[in-house]
């Protein structure tokens, strides 16, 4: 059985953010989010990570980031590029926005041949959310449908209090595999309860607080990368026309379809770790504050490295 590789998408510049959130510190010794999710990576038991990044940012990410946690886990980096499309198409004229996880993920493609996770980089997951997902993945192997899982959050546990965000919302069954899940783009607080709109916030829609939601945290055998890789093409067919500037190729709404053609299986392993993430400026404090509380409880040392 193949070691699994973790996959931590980092190619996004923090648009909303304003800036590269990868390498900025969340405690006084200098700490990254990533830095976190990585030292519990490996006290799970990851031994390699596949970073991926754009070529713009390749040498700030190396430098602040890359090259200080080779010292502590294998790694390696992939390149997701806009240009890079299947023979037949190209970017639409003025489009600057990446396809999106599917996509980035796509990128991988030829360099993983075993089970492996993915991750966002700026998003903080939990100690428990990493044993789950490698305890899964050291048993996994495809059968008569793929084998997948997914950690999935309490919806309540995963929102900020300065805007909205986009979350996988899952409908799960009784032995927990998933059924279903959906991307909102728009998520967001009001009043205590939750809404998501479809339509730029012309309406908006309440959602329960208590619903399980993806925050892209995936265990996946290597078979999803051809069905990425199969079905870009399709989703450049039909959307590349209708929406050339904002269409994104969505990994949860891939896995959607597979569940739906009986093609895939979802475990769906389920933590009640809070979500800490900036994707706003303001929600940097928060996470401050948060990362201080874990250390004064002991679950990391002052020093991760």
């Amino acid at each position: 059985m193949k070691e699994p590789v973790l996959v931590i998408m980092a190619a996004g510049m923090g648009s909303r953010y304003g800036g590269l959130k990868q390498i900025d510190p969340v405690d006084e010794q200098g700490h990254m989010i990533i830095d976190f999710s990585i030292y519990d990576a490996i006290r799970a038991g990851f031994k390699k990570i596949l970073f991926i990044i754009k070529k713009e940012i390749e040498e700030t990410f190396k430098e602040s980031i890359g090259e200080r946690l080779s010292k502590h886990i294998e790694v390696e980096y992939v390149y997701q590029d806009i240009n890079n499309l299947p023979v037949g198409f190209r970017v639409p004229e003025g489009r600057k926005k990446p396809w999106g996880t599917g996509h980035a993920v796509l990128s991988c493609l030829g360099k993983i041949d075993g089970p492996f996770a993915v991750i966002n980089a700026d998003d903080y997951y939990g100690k428990h959310a990493f044993s789950l997902i490698y305890n899964y993945l050291i048993r996994a192997k495809d059968e008569e449908k793929y084998q997948y899982a997914m950690v999935g959050y309490i919806l309540s546990n995963t929102l900020t209090d300065y805007g909205y965000v986009a979350r996988g919302v899952c409908q799960i069954n009784s032995d927990s595999s998933l059924i279903g899940i959906r991307e909102r783009t728009h998520i967001e607080k009001k009043n205590g309860k939750a809404y998501y709109t479809e339509d730029d916030g012309k309406t908006f829609n309440e959602i329960s607080m208590d619903s399980t939601v993806s925050m892209n945290m995936w265990g996946f055998t290597p078979s999803i990368l051809e069905e990425l890789n199969i079905r870009f093409r399709l989703f450049l067919q039909e959307n590349i026309k209708s929406n050339p500037l904002k269409a994104e190729y969505f990994l949860p709404n891939v896995v959607g379809d597979l569940i739906n053609e009986s093609k895939a299986g979802v475990q769906v392993l389920k933590t009640p770790d809070k979500w800490y993430g900036v994707t706003y400026k303001e929600d940097k404090e928060e996470v401050v504050k948060a990362i201080a509380r874990l250390k004064e409880e002991g679950i990391y040392p002052t020093h991760l490295w």
